[in-house]
């Protein structure tokens, strides 16, 4: 494959309502995020992702734009966007916004003129349709637990929308509306913005059947059926995307995550050679707690059997076709340790092994916010705690359905995408130091030692570990075998033994933990390798002779929870 610039990225995502408050509302804002750019590159990373800062009625958090062209002046202003992008990159760190055209808000101007206006062009803009009896369509639910239709007024016409009423969902087949998307796009890429992140982009084409009168058998007590398979990478959609990549990616060579999932046999369309974007982000371990559930607040059990598995299976596929987007948390999920981590087990040792579990992998690694402090879920009490509409709607759902309370609150306290979007934890002052007011949503009460400030002046903390994994990457010796270097899941011990080997003509890594919380004999000769990095140690000095920052023999017994990065070099042989 080619190689890219963005190939040699570590991205950090930013939710901005969170990440930093500059003007005292409670709601994190643009000029915070510069405010905060020095501690970013303090990680050593390269690449920031904005979460929707567009103008929004802010009904899903950003997630429903109401203008394209317009900052929310929840955050600031155009101009202070602009000058973000500048003073990033004056630090080497590009922007990536999210870019959200699935759907729009119900307040944008296209969806207001449609419902004033019979005749207004916009009207096709979006998915209508008009029922004899007054009935909903059909009745397939949206992602949010509700129906996908909403009717119009008091009339018998309805419109279409994944997610929230309040998100009515593009009409993709107008060849109008693709060319308003594609002309926001370059708006956009020519004040700088690097690339995007792409928002639900798998459900711009719709199948007949959800668009259709076809009742499906209920899957559950509400009465409806879920509509993901109707909805997501449906054909047709190559020509949507065969057409955003030509007119706007290549044109400004973006760099381009899609949030899709996408069947091994359809990969190569995605993120090969020519691929519709960069890279995809892999759900099958992210979700592995969800993925094929259907009722409003059960979860999968699963193993680290599983989770092996799905990871090895990404990365063995992935590689051998184009570029991977390795993650463990965003704004969308739960924070990472208390979902892979033993309720009541969480500790400094354990979140570092995690964070390096996926560090490693092959592809671009991403980085969310309070990720690096090992920040963790809210301890929700009451439904009144919750922002998120999707945990709302969910608390709703699943009240009709007869689910008892503490089954909800416990779904919710695992799984509500508000655990990701509590304040950053810069210092022990009021609020975390996130602002000097009361922020939009609480602060995890641990904010009081687990934060920035603290963490710095630890040379042990998490913090200085993910920098030390940054540092790894992108500017050690093994810089480009951690990068382009070809990845071997090694399958042997027990499921507890995740070890993975990264290799290229040149150098060898290997990335060993214990992923369990007893000692365990690793089953590998490690003889000549030198130590990278290890999560019970201090961070050692790689500009030290390699026999001062030590080395490691043919048996050696992991600690609970332990990681290690090993490294040699591989001598060529001689003709």
């Amino acid at each position: 494959m080619q190689k890219k610039w963005w190939q040699n990225a570590v991205v950090y995502q930013i939710y901005p309502k969170s990440f930093k408050d500059s003007n005292k509302d409670g709601i994190g804002d643009l000029t915070g995020i510069i405010e905060g750019l020095d501690y970013i590159r303090s990680l050593g990373v390269n690449v920031i992702w904005l979460c929707p800062v567009n103008r929004s009625p802010m009904r899903d958090n950003g997630y429903d734009i109401s203008d394209y062209y317009t900052i929310d002046p929840l955050f600031g202003t155009n101009a202070d966007l602009e000058r973000l992008i500048k003073e990033a990159k004056t630090r080497g760190i590009k922007v990536l916004m999210d870019l959200v055209v699935n759907h729009v808000s119900s307040e944008h101007k296209w969806f207001l003129d449609m419902l004033s206006d019979e005749n207004s062009p916009c009207r096709d803009y979006f998915i209508i349709r008009e029922t004899q009896d007054g009935n909903p369509p059909n009745n397939f639910r949206s992602y949010f637990g509700d129906s996908v239709w909403t009717r119009i007024g008091d009339s018998n016409r309805f419109y279409f929308h994944s997610f929230a009423k309040e998100q009515p969902d593009l009409n993709w087949e107008n060849p109008r509306l693709r060319q308003e998307i594609y002309d926001m796009m370059s708006y956009w890429c020519g004040k700088g913005i690097a690339g995007f992140r792409v928002d639900a982009i798998g459900n711009i084409k719709k199948s007949a059947k959800i668009l259709s009168s076809c009742h499906m058998p209920p899957d559950a007590g509400d009465g409806m059926a879920d509509s993901h398979d109707w909805l997501l990478n449906q054909p047709g959609i190559n020509v949507f995307l065969s057409e955003m990549r030509d007119r706007v990616f290549h044109k400004y060579d973006s760099m381009t995550v899609a949030e899709v999932s996408v069947p091994d046999d359809q990969l190569a369309e995605y993120v090969g050679e020519n691929g519709y974007f960069s890279m995809v982000f892999d759900f099958s371990y992210t979700d592995i707690d969800v993925n094929g559930v259907t009722t409003p607040c059960d979860l999968v059990p699963w193993n680290l059997e599983e989770l092996k598995g799905h990871i090895y299976h990404s990365q063995e596929v992935t590689q051998n076709i184009g570029w991977a987007a390795p993650y463990l948390e965003n704004h969308d999920q739960p924070r990472s340790v208390n979902k892979y981590l033993p309720d009541g087990a969480i500790n400094d040792y354990n979140t570092k092994m995690l964070g390096a579990l996926f560090f490693f992998l092959r592809g671009t690694p991403y980085i969310y916010q309070g990720q690096e402090l090992g920040m963790q879920n809210y301890p929700f009490t009451r439904i009144e705690q919750f922002a998120d509409e999707g945990a709302l709607k969910r608390y709703e759902v699943a009240a009709a359905c007869g689910e008892l309370e503490e089954k909800i609150m416990d779904y919710l306290r695992r799984r509500s995408r508000d655990n990701g979007r509590t304040p950053m934890q810069w210092s022990d002052d009021e609020y975390a130091g996130f602002s000097s007011e009361s922020p939009w949503l609480s602060v995890n009460p641990d904010y009081t030692w687990r934060n920035v400030r603290s963490q710095n002046q630890d040379d042990l903390s998490i913090l200085q570990f993910y920098r030390r994994m940054v540092w790894l990457r992108l500017h050690s010796a093994y810089r480009n075998v951690l990068t382009y270097g070809m990845f071997k899941g090694l399958r042997v011990g027990g499921p507890e033994d995740f070890i993975y080997r990264r290799y290229d003509e040149t150098h060898e890594v290997l990335v060993i933990l214990n992923y369990s919380e007893t000692e365990r004999p690793y089953s590998i000769n490690l003889s000549g390798y030198e130590i990278l990095l290890n999560n019970y140690a201090a961070i050692p000095d790689i500009s030290c002779p390699k026999a001062a920052r030590g080395s490691i023999g043919e048996e050696h017994t992991l600690l609970p929870w332990q990681v290690l990065v090993v490294g040699k070099e591989i001598r060529q042989k001689s003709c």
